[in-house]
């Protein structure tokens, strides 16, 4: 994880395992990596919109303040995240 100063706040760089077709989605954190367990199958981008969806509520970010950096087609993905 890094961060950086950018004009509209703080930008943070995560890098997150997901977990698609999780029966109960939560989120844990294990030593630089974050765990997402979604609910969303990985068809479709279903998954990356549910990360995106859990990653800007567990911050208290827009969505659209979370943006995926890498891995869109992977289960290890690095996300940005601005204001936070």
């Amino acid at each position: 994880m890094g961060d950086s100063d950018t004009p509209g706040g703080c930008q943070v760089r995560v890098r997150i395992q997901v977990h698609p077709g999780a029966w109960v989605p939560r989120i844990e954190q294990r030593e630089e990596l974050v765990h997402v367990w979604v609910k969303a199958p990985p068809v479709d981008g279903k998954a990356n919109a549910s990360a995106v969806h859990a990653l800007a509520e567990l911050h208290g970010v827009a969505r659209s303040a979370v943006r995926l950096v890498s891995g869109a087609s992977g289960r290890s993905k690095i996300f940005e995240i601005e204001g936070v």
